[in-house]
């Protein structure tokens, strides 16, 4: 199978994205999560904070380090994290489970603070997020149809970082956007395509 169309045909004869490649943990987020739509707002705190830890890495590294994470910001608690201070700053950038980049640690807490007057505001981060889904997004059926950034993604950015939040480029919010399912970025014919397509068809936006 051409690999400049962005499909691969894995051991079990099932075609998927290109990008999960052969390593089990990502194979199975690819097929079980990346892409199908959110609404819970701790997931979403979650993804984007991780989208953040993410820049300048493979995702795979953050993906490995996931429970770690999670266990060093407590499940992503929006509450929890917006209550740490300095002390809890020291102590995680001397944890060697995480990525130790102060200013990434420092940026969660500030986005938990911003993130909990957002839900002040509208009542949920999912009904903030979901305003920004784009509409006709365009099927992707190669590589070279793919985006880092889009209007949407540039939008979204904006309007974060009018908020106070940080490390929430249009990149990095374009990822965050394609994570959580606001768009469906699995190439036409990947196995989770249709699964994807039909999870978004049935989703009831959060208003």
């Amino acid at each position: 199978m051409p690999r400049d169309k962005g499909l691969q045909k894995s051991a079990d004869g099932n075609r998927r994205c290109w990008w999960c490649g052969d390593d089990p943990a990502y194979m199975e987020y690819h097929d079980r999560e990346w892409g199908m739509p959110v609404q819970n707002d701790q997931r979403l705190f979650e993804k984007i904070c991780l989208e953040g830890f993410q820049a300048g890495l493979s995702w795979l590294t953050i993906l490995r380090k996931r429970e770690a994470f999670r266990e060093a910001f407590a499940g992503f608690d929006i509450q929890h994290v917006a209550g740490m201070g300095a002390r809890d700053v020291t102590r995680l950038v001397q944890n060697a489970s995480i990525v130790r980049h102060r200013g990434k640690i420092e940026s969660t807490i500030n986005n938990a603070r911003h993130a909990l007057k957002l839900v002040d505001e509208l009542g949920s981060l999912a009904r903030y997020f979901w305003q920004f889904e784009p509409v006709g997004h365009k099927r992707l059926r190669s590589k070279a149809d793919i985006q880092a950034v889009t209007p949407e993604s540039v939008a979204l950015s904006k309007d974060l970082r009018s908020r106070g939040w940080s490390f929430v480029g249009p990149t990095t919010s374009y990822a965050f956007m394609q994570a959580m399912g606001m768009v469906n970025d699995h190439i036409v014919g990947c196995r989770q395509w249709s699964a994807v397509e039909q999870a978004r068809a049935n989703f009831k936006r959060p208003s």
